[in-house]
């Protein structure tokens, strides 16, 4: 699979880039940079080496960086040359130990860092194998062939981005079209220009296609299918693209499984609005309590590089915290549609958001005595994280210096959208956190 992936040239000349780097066997490559064929050619790169590809957020502060790759113990940062400056603050952070990572078995071959229900850092560890049964399972879900043309937008540092269309299209032999980033108008134009037969657009994406001025008069002719996910895609999204004769298709999955688990066929789309689908082949779906949805497939990560948490039960389940329900008569029957999450992750306009994680800075900043961090909905992004803060007694807290001292520390799609001031938390009686009471009394009236 992986040789088919960029022309013989382009990987040869990433081997030996990553040879004069001197990438050893066992060492974690990270990428920092825009969609670009040479991180594809590195990855096929670190194959043949038996490597491990990184590939970093670059929407990600500085701070934020330095910590992944601390924890990943990378040897080595290669990226874009867009991306240099930014590799240059996070190199002033953090000093890169060249050669084998701990924790680094054979056969892994890509690490992706997801944020873990403790608001940590985890980086999924998937291996050359996991990869090529992901392939499997996505070029069947999608009725992908030899002479289907992939418009990618999304980012590749996402195993939505990478692995979904991307890397299943190229490894059979479809041609891609890669988007250095996702904007509006430049997709407008490959697609009349190009003549893609699909794309993946997560609902945020999907949301500013359709609010553009472009979208009523688009040739959209070519696309047999457009996919979606990463959340619960909202019928009216749907319902505008099937307006437009375009079948929205889906696959659901995380970062830890592939991802695809479950796919909504394009051939299906139109009959089944809104349903994630069905098991992808060779995935196994099971309903645990409450309808959270549990997974066992060949595509699923090794585990957690580097942590105590193994990431699955004692009988091998991976438990995604999302939360589903079967179907079992009407026209639906044997589809799963997804209700909710049982985790406290936060996903804005495709990015996950642990509140935990703004919490532990707020804590820190002058003036506060407790804080909380839920999530609200919000039309373009799906949701946006709110932020109330209890302020010491006698204290005055400083939103606007608040925001800014949280700016230097995370990236720009987790900072609150709102600072509320209140007078307390609401909280059980051993002093759990009450989120979803929370959410509600933040909620703005009428909502």
């Amino acid at each position: 699979m992986f040789e088919r992936l960029v022309p013989a040239e382009l990987a040869d000349a990433a081997t030996a880039h990553l040879r004069r780097e001197g990438v050893q066997r066992g060492a974690i490559v990270a990428w920092l940079g825009h969609n670009s064929w040479d991180m594809i050619a590195t990855l096929v790169a670190c194959h043949r080496l038996g490597a491990v590809l990184l590939p970093l957020n670059w929407r990600l502060a500085a701070p934020e960086l330095a910590a992944l790759l601390r924890h990943a113990g990378a040897g080595h940062l290669l990226g874009t040359p867009e991306a240099e400056a930014q590799a240059l603050e996070v190199l002033a952070r953090v000093r890169l130990t060249p050669g084998p990572a701990s924790g680094v078995q054979a056969g892994d071959l890509l690490l992706v860092y997801t944020s873990g229900t403790t608001g940590e850092p985890k980086g999924a560890m998937h291996t050359a194998a996991g990869l090529q049964a992901n392939a499997l399972a996505a070029v069947a879900v999608q009725g992908l062939t030899p002479q289907d043309r992939v418009l990618s937008v999304l980012p590749l540092f996402h195993v939505g981005g990478l692995c979904i269309q991307t890397l299943p299209a190229l490894a059979i032999g479809a041609r891609v079209s890669l988007l250095p980033r996702f904007e509006p108008g430049a997709w407008f134009d490959a697609v009349e220009q190009w003549g893609p037969s699909s794309s993946l657009l997560v609902p945020a994406v999907m949301k500013a296609l359709i609010e553009h001025p472009r979208w009523a008069t688009a040739d959209l002719s070519s696309l047999r299918f457009v996919n979606s996910g990463s959340q619960i895609v909202p019928r009216a999204l749907i319902e505008a693209f099937h307006a437009r004769g375009v079948p929205v298709a889906q696959v659901y999955g995380a970062t830890e499984t592939g991802p695809v688990s479950i796919a909504l066929h394009p051939s299906e789309a139109r009959q089944h609005v809104g349903m994630a689908g069905r098991p992808a082949p060779g995935v196994q779906v099971r309903l645990g309590v409450d309808g959270e949805v549990l997974l066992k497939a060949p595509n699923l990560m090794r585990g957690y590089h580097r942590s105590a948490d193994r990431g699955f039960d004692a009988e091998g389940w991976f438990h995604t915290g999302d939360l589903a329900v079967m179907h079992e008569d009407g026209e639906n029957s044997g589809f799963y549609e997804l209700v909710g999450r049982s985790k406290e992750l936060i996903i804005s306009g495709g990015e996950n958001i642990h509140p935990v994680e703004i919490e532990q800075l707020v804590a820190a900043q002058p003036g506060v005595a407790d804080c909380a961090v839920v999530g609200l909905p919000d039309e373009r992004w799906g949701e946006v994280p709110v932020l109330a803060v209890v302020p010491r007694p006698g204290a005055r807290v400083d939103t606007e210096a608040l925001l800014s001292a949280l700016a230097a520390r995370l990236a720009r799609f987790k900072l609150p959208r709102r600072v509320v001031l209140v007078d307390v938390l609401p909280r059980t009686a051993l002093g759990k956190l009450q989120r979803r009471a929370l959410a509600q009394a933040l909620m703005p009236p009428g909502a």
